[in-house]
């Protein structure tokens, strides 16, 4: 594959960023246990106040990682548009996840997981760090946050 375009600004790929956040409805998380033990699962998700909500039950083993492990990695499933996320956990139950996150969550993907099953918890992921490319020509410039602060 030849690629003709020129890099795109850091203004631009934040704006695709949160463009996709909006988007997508899936997104790959990847968590370890104390272990080290990895897992990567897909699970719905909404882009609320900053951080990325999901949720999934805290038995089986994301839900126990998101919930001990405080850390995730979180992915776009297509290669040629990567947005990978690196972020912090927080693990909150149905009784008090924010009502605000679990309506946008709701709106999103026409689920309360709190009707389903005690055991289902929400996950507040807030970046600490965000990349973004879309070929080999963007590698360069492809942190576009740091630390928890977008760098445009």
């Amino acid at each position: 594959m030849k690629i003709t375009e020129p890099p795109r600004s850091p203004e631009q790929r934040k704006h695709d960023v949160l463009a996709r956040f909006a988007r997508e409805l899936d997104i790959w998380v990847a968590t370890a246990d104390g272990s080290g033990l990895p897992c990567l699962v897909a699970l719905w998700f909404v882009w609320h106040g900053e951080s990325i909500w999901m949720s999934t039950r805290v038995t089986n083993p994301t839900g126990r990682n998101l919930r001990d492990g405080g850390r995730a990695r979180l992915a776009f499933g297509d290669t040629q548009d990567v947005v990978l996320v690196d972020g912090d956990v927080e693990a909150f139950t149905g009784q008090d996840v924010p009502p605000a996150a679990v309506g946008a969550f709701l709106a999103k993907t026409r689920w309360d997981p709190r009707q389903d099953s005690a055991s289902y918890a929400f996950f507040r992921v807030r970046p600490r760090g965000v990349q973004a490319w879309r070929g080999e020509h963007e590698l360069p410039g492809r942190q576009v946050m740091r630390d928890g602060v977008w760098a445009v």
